[in-house]
C-alpha cells in the first residue's frame, strides 16, 4: 500500500491514545489515503515488477535468502542503493498469482503480494516471518515503511547505540552524529545502521541514506518503522535457519569485508596526538625498548598543524614539527612499525589547500553554486564531495602522494559528517542531492574511495582503512570501525561489548574502542586502564587511544602496569594463528570475531540481553572487567565443559560459577573440545612464522568429536583468498574412554609457505601417564623431564602436575596421532 500525502504518521503529535489517534486520522484524511491496487505483473530479467495505480514495486531475490523490494511511486525522486553488494547476483524467481495474490518463491523464501491492497508477506517454508503493515507511506517530508511486531519478537539492531542489547521499543535517530564523552546512555552515535537483526530468523535492512527515525515497537508496540524526509523508498529482507545463518546471508548480499592485512591485528601506538617527529620517534623506540610489540604508530592531526584549530585541510606534512617524514616512516618500516595517518574531509578556509579545492571544485555547494561555507570547532571550512567523481579524484591524488611516501594506512575520521549542512548540495552521479538526502552515506562513499584509489595505486596490498562511520554495507569497502571518543571512566566501559556485538552482527566484525578510553580523566586510574586493555587482546583491533593529559600507551605507566600489560600485548602475538584464522572465517562467511552468548543457545531469547560477556571466535568466553575494586567476579557459563584458560581448571556449564579477581586475571574460559594454534610472540608481524608452531587442545571424555581451522597465508595478498594462496591447516579429534586420536592435515600452498612445521601438542586435561603415544602408526619416546622434552625433537612428556601432555614432532605431511 502507498499512503501519500497526509499519511497517519502526520499525527503522531497528538496527544491521544495511539489507536484512537489511527482511527481519527484515517477519518479526517478518508478521502486522501489511496491504497495501492495491483494492475498488472511482468519480468524485466529477473526482478518482478508490479504495476499499481500509484506506481510500480519491484522485487528481487538477491540470494536465496533475500529480497530486495523497491517501492518506486509516481514523481518521487530516488537515490541508488548504499547497502547492497554490486557483486552479488540477482536470482530467477519461481512465481504464480490468483485473483488475490502474487508469490515469489526462491525455494527457500517466499513473497506473498496483496493485489488489493498492494502489501507483502514474507515467509520461511509455512512459517511467517515478517509483514508490511501499510507497506510504503509517502508525505511531503517523510517516507518510509511499516511492519508488523510480533509479541515476543526481541530486535537487536541501529547499529551504535547504547541501549541494551535488545533494542526493541526504542525509538532513535537515523542520523550519524558524533557523541563526545558517551558512557551508558546513548541513542545518537557516529555509526547508525538502518537494519535489524530479529529473534524471529530474519533481517531487515532499511536502504536510505536520508536523515530519518527508527522506531522499533516505541510509539506502537506492534509497530516497526523506517522513515527519512527523503531517499530511497526501498528495503532488504533477509532470512536464515538461525541467527548465525542469518549474519551470514546478510554479509552475503552487502558485501564481505576484505581480508585485512596481517599486522592490523598488532598492536597500534597512538594517541591525540603526537606533536612532534622526535615525540614520535622516542614513542617507537621506547616500545623496542621495553620489550613491547608493535606494528603501527597513528599520527593525529599535529602532522599537518602544530595546533588543533587552524590546518584542517592542509593534508601535507608540518616540516617544522615532522622535518623528515619519508626517513621516518622508512626507519619506522625497517623495525616492523607501519605508519596510519588520519585524514577528515574538511578543507578550512585557512588551510593551505582552501583555493585549490576551490578552484577544482572539490567541495559541496550551496544553491548558487559556490562552495557552502560553516563554522565548526576547527575552523571556517568547506566539506569535500566524496560522491562527486572529479573531487574524488582530487582527493585520491593526495592519497597517493601519500602512500608514495611510505605511508601504510588511513584513518578516516569526522566522518558523519561531523557538521553537515542539510541544504549542502552534493553531486552524484550527475543527481543533485542535498546533505540531508545523503549524510549517511557520506563515510561509506569516502571509504569507497579510499579503498578503490588504493588497489589502483598498490594492487598487491591490502588496504587500511579506519573510519568512524558509515552505512549498511562498508565493510564490503575494508572499512574498521571504532566506537568513537568515549569517556575514559569505568562507565565508558562499560558498554564496549555491547557497541561492538550490535556492529558486529550487521556486517561490521572489526569495531573496536579506544583503549582505555579517550575523553577527559583527570588521573590515571592504573586498574580501568589495565582492564580495558587487557579486554582488548581480546576484540579486533588491539589500539589504545586517548587525549595525551594522561598517557595512552603502556610504556609511559609505572612497573607494575607495564609488566602486566607487557604479558597481555604478548598473548595478543601469541594468538595470532588463532585471531588471523577469525580474520579469516569472517571474510569468507562473515561470522564477527565477538559473538554473543545467544549464539550457544537460539532457542533461550532472555540470552540476547547478555552484553557483559562474549565469545571470542568459537573458543573463548570472555567477560571484561568493568567495575573497580571487584573481590569476586560472577560468570555464567553456557552448557559443556569449560576451563579456566590461566588455571586449566575444569567447570562444568549451565551454571553461574564465582571466580577470585586478581588485577593480573581477565576472565577467560576455553570450551572443552577447542583446538587453539598459537606462536611465540614476535616484536612486530614482520617477524611472524608458522614455522613452529604449538597446538592447543583441551580434552575431555564428554567431548567425543572436535574440529579446528587456522588459516595461514603471506598477510599481504588481497586476493589471496580467491586465488587460494594460502595453506588450511584443519584438526580433528576423536576421543573414548580408553584413547584420544588426532587427524592434522595441511592443505593448500602460497610462495613463502613453511615447507616443513616443528609443532609442539599440548593436550590439556591428561589425567594420566599415556602407556604409549603413536605418530603416523611408529610409536614416539615419553620422556620423564622436561628438559630431556626441550632438547629432543619428536618426543612426548607428561606434565602430572598441570595435567597437560605434551608431543613434539615435525609436521610435514598429513598426521595420524594416537593416545593412549
Amino acid at each position: 500500500m502507498f499512503l501519500n500525502k497526509n499519511s497517519i504518521v502526520n499525527c503522531q503529535a497528538s496527544t491521544l491514545p495511539i489507536k484512537s489517534l489511527i482511527l481519527l486520522c484515517l477519518l479526517f484524511f478518508g478521502s486522501l489515503l489511496q491504497a495501492a491496487e495491483y494492475q498488472n505483473h511482468r519480468f524485466e530479467g529477473n526482478v518482478l515488477i508490479i504495476s499499481t495505480d500509484q506506481g510500480q514495486v519491484s522485487l528481487s531475490a538477491r540470494s536465496a535468502h533475500a529480497f530486495e523490494v523497491f517501492y518506486q511511486p509516481n514523481n518521487t525522486k530516488q537515490l541508488p542503493s548504499f547497502a547492497l553488494d554490486d557483486d552479488s547476483e540477482i536470482i530467477e524467481l519461481a512465481v504464480k498469482s490468483n485473483l488475490t495474490t502474487v508469490q515469489a518463491s526462491t525455494g527457500n523464501l517466499t513473497a506473498v503480494i496483496d493485489k488489493s491492497p498492494v502489501k507483502i508477506r514474507y515467509y520461511q517454508a509455512e512459517k511467517l516471518l515478517l509483514e508490511e503493515e501499510v507497506g510504503l507511506f509517502l508525505q511531503d517530508t517523510q517516507r518510509g515503511f511499516r511492519f508488523k511486531l510480533q509479541p515476543d519478537e526481541k530486535l537487536i539492531g541501529g547499529g551504535q547505540r547504547v541501549l541494551g542489547m535488545d533494542r526493541r521499543g526504542q525509538r532513535f535517530p537515523l542520523y550519524n552524529k558524533a557523541h563526545y564523552g558517551y558512557t551508558t546512555e546513548s541513542n545518537q552515535m557516529y555509526f547508525g545502521l538502518s537494519a535489524v537483526l530479529s529473534n524471529r530468523n530474519y533481517a531487515l535492512i532499511f536502504d536510505n541514506s536520508a536523515s530519518g527515525y527508527m522506531d522499533l515497537g516505541h510509539t506502537e508496540s506492534d509497530i516497526m518503522q523506517f522513515e527519512a524526509v527523503a531517499g530511497r523508498t526501498a528495503y532488504v529482507v533477509i532470512a536464515g535457519e538461525n541467527s548465525p545463518d542469518v549474519v551470514k546471508n546478510f554479509a552475503a548480499i552487502t558485501g564481505k569485508q576484505p581480508l585485512p592485512p596481517r599486522w592490523a591485528l598488532g598492536n597500534f601506538a597512538s594517541r591525540f596526538g603526537y606533536k612532534t617527529e622526535q615525540q614520535t620517534r622516542e614513542t617507537v623506540q621506547g616500545f623496542i625498548d621495553q620489550d613491547f610489540p608493535l606494528d603501527a604508530v597513528v599520527l593525529d592531526l599535529y602532522w599537518f598543524g602544530n595546533d588543533i584549530k587552524g590546518f584542517m585541510g592542509n593534508l601535507d606534512w608540518d616540516k617544522n614539527a615532522f622535518p623528515q617524514p619519508q626517513k621516518m616512516m622508512a626507519d619506522f618500516k625497517s623495525n616492523g612499525v607501519k605508519t596510519i595517518l588520519i585524514t577528515e574531509p574538511f578543507i578550512l578556509s585557512s588551510s593551505d589547500k582552501w583555493q585549490q579545492a576551490v578552484d577544482n571544485q572539490v567541495l559541496a555547494k550551496n544553491h548558487a553554486g559556490a562552495p557552502r561555507r560553516f563554522d565548526f570547532y576547527f575552523g571556517n571550512t568547506g566539506l569535500i564531495d566524496v560522491f562527486d567523481r572529479q573531487a574524488s579524484n582530487w582527493f585520491a591524488r593526495i592519497y597517493s602522494d601519500l602512500f608514495e611516501q611510505g605511508v601504510a594506512g588511513w584513518w578516516g575520521d569526522l566522518g558523519e559528517p561531523e557538521v553537515h549542512p542539510g541544504d549542502s548540495i552534493h553531486n552524484f552521479n550527475g543527481l543533485q542531492v542535498t546533505g540531508d538526502e545523503i549524510h549517511n552515506a557520506y563515510g561509506h562513499m569516502w571509504a569507497k574511495r579510499v579503498y578503490d584509489n588504493q588497489l589502483i595505486i598498490a594492487p598487491e596490498q591490502r588496504p587500511f582503512i579506519m573510519m568512524r562511520s558509515g552505512f549498511v554495507g562498508s565493510q564490503r569497502y575494508g572499512m574498521i570501525p571504532w566506537t568513537g571518543d568515549v569517556s575514559r571512566s569505568w562507565d565508558g566501559l562499560k558498554p564496549q561489548v555491547e557497541l561492538s556485538l550490535q556492529m558486529s552482527l550487521l556486517g561490521f566484525g572489526y569495531t573496536h574502542s579506544d583503549l582505555g578510553g579517550f575523553a577527559g580523566g583527570e588521573t590515571f586510574d592504573q586498574e580501568l586502564y589495565i582492564r580495558w586493555l587487557q579486554y582488548g587482546v581480546f576484540q579486533p583491533v588491539f589500539r589504545p587511544h586517548a587525549q595525551d593529559n594522561i598517557a595512552p600507551e603502556p610504556i609511559f605507566h609505572d612497573k607494575q602496569t607495564k609488566d602486566i600489560l607487557r604479558e597481555y600485548v604478548k598473548l595478543r602475538y601469541s594468538m595470532l594463528p588463532y585471531n588471523y584464522s577469525l580474520a579469516y572465517e569472517n571474510s569468507l562467511t562473515g561470522m564477527p570475531l565477538m559473538r554473543p552468548v545467544f549464539f550457544e543457545d537460539l532457542s533461550n531469547p532472555k540470552l540476547i540481553d547478555i552484553a557483559d560477556s562474549y565469545f571470542w571466535g568459537d573458543a573463548f568466553l570472555v567477560k571484561p572487567i568493568t567495575e573497580p575494586n571487584l573481590a569476586v567476579v560472577s560468570m555464567d557459563l553456557p552448557q559443556g565443559v569449560w576451563f579456566d584458560y590461566w588455571t586449566d581448571k575444569k567447570y562444568q556449564g549451565n551454571q553461574t560459577i564465582e571466580l577470585n579477581n586478581h588485577l593480573e586475571k581477565l576472565p577467560v574460559m576455553v570450551r572443552g573440545g577447542a583446538f587453539i594454534p598459537m606462536v611465540e610472540p614476535v616484536q612486530s608481524t614482520d617477524l611472524y612464522t608458522t614455522q613452529n608452531l604449538m597446538l592447543h587442545y583441551y580434552a575431555d571424555s564428554s567431548v567425543k568429536f572436535s574440529t579446528g581451522v587456522m588459516y595461514d597465508d603471506d598477510g599481504v595478498d588481497p586476493n589471496a583468498i580467491k586465488n587460494k594462496h594460502y595453506e588450511k591447516l584443519t584438526f580433528d579429534s576423536q576421543q573414548d574412554k580408553t584413547q584420544i586420536s588426532f587427524s592434522l592435515k595441511r592443505q593448500g600452498q602460497y610462495p613463502t609457505m613453511p615447507t616443513t612445521r616443528g609443532l609442539t601438542m599440548m593436550v590439556h586435561n591428561w589425567q594420566q601417564k599415556p602407556k604409549v603415544i603413536l605418530v603416523n602408526h611408529k610409536a614416539v619416546e615419553l620422556v620423564d623431564d622436561i628438559q630431556s622434552f626441550s632438547d629432543s625433537s619428536q618426543v612426548g612428556y607428561w606434565d602430572q602436575k598441570n595435567k597437560i601432555l605434551k608431543l613434539k614432532f615435525n609436521w610435514a605431511i598429513d598426521v595420524e596421532l594416537a593416545i593412549k
